[in-house]
């Protein structure tokens, strides 16, 4: 019998949700990039964090498949949920697809601090808690791109912000348990 103690949680929650996640930035930008065009405002910026986060959903994937975790059931709701978020604040403007991903990416930077506060605390995970640690860092630089970008110039943009992050926690407590 395993002692509870000692037994080590299962990570499969946190890393269908990363995963999911990751999938929703990649459609973000590409809904942003079919709005605002291949040589639209800031798309080199977001085609770059698109690879980015591509770079990551791969990571993802290959975690999934190598500790047999399933990925959640809403993927084909995540990925049109991203491409419309991105396509309707691209519609809106340029500061608009800013201040989406700026809202998002504050988000995701909370998100994955509070899981590697947990993963440091129960330092069970190194692998994961790495990955974490890492792509944290680039979602921050993501954000801040996107406030330099003019993202809090946006129309609205207290409102916007506040209802895409409220969206990206719906997002992720679904995402953990279905």
């Amino acid at each position: 019998m395993t002692d509870q103690a000692t037994a080590k949680p299962d990570r499969s929650a946190m890393i269908r949700v990363d995963q999911a996640g990751e999938l929703g930035a990649t459609r973000i930008y590409e809904g942003q990039l079919a709005v605002l065009g291949e040589n639209g405002p800031h798309a080199a910026e977001i085609r770059a964090m698109a690879q980015q986060e591509e770079g990551h959903r791969a990571r993802f994937d290959a975690l999934l498949a190598k500790r047999g975790v399933r990925p959640t059931l809403l993927q084909p709701f995540w990925s049109a949920a991203g491409y419309a978020l991105g396509a309707g604040t691209a519609l809106m403007g340029p500061k608009a697809a800013m201040a989406c991903t700026a809202a998002v990416e504050t988000e995701i930077d909370r998100h994955y601090s509070a899981q590697l506060d947990e993963l440091q605390r129960d330092q069970d995970d190194p692998e994961l808690a790495a990955m974490i640690e890492e792509f944290r860092e680039d979602e921050r630089e993501h954000r801040d791109h996107a406030i330099a970008a003019g993202a809090e110039e946006a129309p609205g943009y207290p409102i916007l912000s506040a209802a895409i992050r409220f969206g990206c926690r719906a997002a992720i407590r679904l995402a953990e348990r279905i």
